[in-house]
């Protein structure tokens, strides 16, 4: 690598902000000797841009020997990052290789057929005479062989090890500070029905009842593992010992190899004396129910599947809070490791957040909150009339329990939610509304870009601490690793901050409604970067209209309709399956200040339609269109 490229190798016509002297010190830092560089940059500061200036610098095929890395790999967890480099033309030098399952095959009859379940898959020795214009087989030839490479994180951690996608000379790695959580999701074997094709062949023991006098779980985990793999690899043999699959085969042959890598990689890990991984045990329904064998410190793994991959690495991320905490988490020596800061250029007056406290989010308060909140939407829709808004409302539960008040408060109408199966749909359609919709969202506090007019407020429901019933987090707890539960508490808030505010003539809103949040602000404190402390001190308590259903909905051709009797009714998930009535009309309802008013007022509207949401009325459009079996049911 030679660093004094980076600077010249930046890719747009000119600099924003802070990114002139970012790179300036990126390069001192790679200058220095340092093999990994931390760039923490805040979100909107262009980080795709910076992220190929470094991979610029990474050696040509034509100055370095046969033997030595040449080019340099992007690679990022979000796919959504993914698509926004193949979109950008400025980053049009950068080949893009996904999965096979997201290509289709070329031959005929098979033209809705994945590669991944083709005939080269499906059928011993097949020779295809076209496999030169397979689209994932030529995206991935191109990829090989481009100075640029650009994949998914899971995808570049699957190929460690391949022929085709060798060490490269430079990594950069997007939005890196949850690659140890990542690492640990990806090492987590899950063993259950769905996963395990020869589920009905196995006798799965009640691993901690079970265990030996000397064992532990993780010790009559190990055991059977053993034999599951056995079994696993007599099942594989079979099926790859025949002439013909169907696609139902191909995918129980390629799921046992994953499951016996899998299974192989643990017992392998597990028997080694020195290895720095603790593994813990999840089954919560005994003897026969699923096992979750999960790595607390994914170290060896990410030493296997990333550091061996590279010379040098860039990790870039605008939440890399502790540079110590980060490289313990990941396998890194500190000493190793440069930390380079990038200014935040956007005006603090530009990304406000707001207290609207509500009462408390945690589990035993939460049915009296949550009515709550519904209502600080209802007064936030009115105090946006005509501007997007995006709840982040932490769990599909508490989704569920938001949109359906909302649903009886009469304001359905400029409502949007997803589920789990139309999440991508939903977010894309909210998005291309000309409307000024609300859109009620889970887990989308992270690579979302919401500039401009896509979203000039939002609201943190809840303060999104890690789940304490999953085994890794309480055994870290456990270890008394409290610093570390409100770090990663604190990282997606400011994540979640970044998402409505993306260049410094961008504004956006973001509204607090838990009051874990102000104790997360505290208790945290020594991790928050200066920028986003700024924005924590600045913060006010804003003065908002009374609740006014009818002035929620003044930005749309819609009138408020149904009140507190349409909550009675049973309401429409997004999918158009029926869902009963969470219980929570009309407790703890009460507005935060004084004249919050209920509305009364009912535009005659049946009940049914009171609380469909936009998600609702698209999929009913959808159903009765005269092409619906044409579309197929949305």
């Amino acid at each position: 690598m030679d660093p004094s490229r980076i600077p010249a190798e930046f890719p747009a016509p000119s600099f924003r902000g802070a990114q002139e002297q970012a790179l300036a010190d990126i390069r001192d830092a790679f200058a220095a000797g340092n093999r990994v560089v931390l760039v923490r940059a805040p979100t909107g500061s262009g980080k795709s841009l910076l992220a190929r200036a470094i991979m610029g610098a990474a050696e040509t095929a034509g100055e370095a020997a046969p033997s030595e890395a040449t080019g340099a790999y992007y690679t990022t967890p979000q796919v959504s990052q993914i698509d926004d480099v193949e979109a950008d033309d400025l980053l049009d030098d950068l080949a893009v290789i996904r999965g096979k399952s997201n290509y289709d095959c070329v031959l005929p009859g098979e033209h809705d057929t994945p590669v991944n379940r083709a005939p080269c898959a499906r059928q011993q020795g097949f020779d295809c005479s076209i496999r030169h214009r397979c689209p994932y087989f030529s995206d991935r030839a191109i990829a090989s062989g481009n100075r640029f490479a650009a994949m998914t994180l899971a995808y570049f951690m699957r190929t460690a090890g391949s022929e085709v996608f060798r060490k490269r000379d430079a990594v950069v790695i997007d939005e890196a500070h949850g690659l140890a959580e990542w690492a640990e999701m990806y090492a987590t074997i899950e063993i259950s029905p769905e996963r395990v094709p020869v589920w009905d062949d196995v006798g799965v023991p009640d691993v901690a009842a079970d265990a030996g006098p000397e064992e532990d779980a993780v010790d009559r985990t190990a055991r059977f593992v053993e034999a599951l793999r056995d079994v696993s690899i007599r099942a594989k043999d079979e099926l790859v010992g025949r002439p013909e699959l169907d696609r139902e085969e191909v995918a129980r042959r390629d799921r046992l190899q994953e499951l016996i890598s899998e299974l192989g990689w643990f017992l392998e890990d597990y028997r080694e004396p020195e290895s720095p991984t603790t593994w813990v045990v999840d089954q919560s329904g005994g003897e026969g129910s699923p096992i979750d064998i999960k790595p607390l410190d994914p170290a060896r793994y990410l030493r296997h599947t990333v550091w061996d991959r590279g010379n040098r690495f860039a990790l870039l991320s605008a939440t890399i809070l502790s540079k110590d905490a980060f490289c313990r988490g990941v396998g890194l020596d500190p000493a190793d490791v440069a930390l380079v800061d990038v200014e935040h250029t956007f005006p603090l007056a530009n990304r406000p957040l707001y207290d609207v406290t509500q009462g408390s989010m945690t589990y035993e308060d939460r049915d009296e909150t949550v009515p709550k909140i519904a209502r600080l939407i209802v007064r936030l829709m009115a105090e946006h009339p005509d501007e997007k808004g995006l709840i982040h409302a932490h769990s599909y539960d508490i989704a569920e329990r938001i949109t359906e008040l909302l649903g009886q408060f009469g304001v359905a109408a400029r409502v949007r939610r997803h589920d789990r199966q139309n999440r991508d749909a939903e977010l894309e359609a909210w998005k291309a509304s000309a409307d000024p919709e609300v859109f009620v969202s889970v887990k989308m506090e992270e690579a979302l870009d919401l500039k401009g007019d896509l979203c000039r407020w939002q609201v943190v429901c809840k303060a999104p601490y890690r789940n304490t019933n999953d085994s890794r987090v309480a055994r870290r707890l456990e270890d008394g690793q409290w610093a570390w539960y409100h770090r990663t508490a604190l990282r997606t808030v400011i994540q979640a901050c970044g998402r409505v505010v993306r260049a410094p003539d961008d504004h956006g809103a973001t509204y607090l409604a838990d009051d874990s949040l102000l104790d997360l602000f505290e208790r945290a404190e020594a991790d928050t970067p200066d920028w986003f402390r700024d924005q924590v001190d600045a913060m006010t308590t804003p003065s908002l209209p009374a609740f006014d259903p009818e002035a929620a909905l003044a930005g749309i051709d819609a009138s408020p309709s149904g009140g507190a009797g349409a909550g009675r009714r049973r309401s429409r998930r997004s999918d158009g399956s029926e869902s009963g009535n969470a219980g929570h009309s009309s407790r703890g309802e009460g507005g935060s200040e004084a004249g919050d008013g209920d509305a009364t007022a009912n535009s005659g509207t049946t009940g049914e339609e009171s609380v469909k949401t936009r998600s609702e009325r698209d999929a009913e459009r959808r159903r009765d269109h005269p092409l619906s079996d044409v579309w197929g049911d949305g």
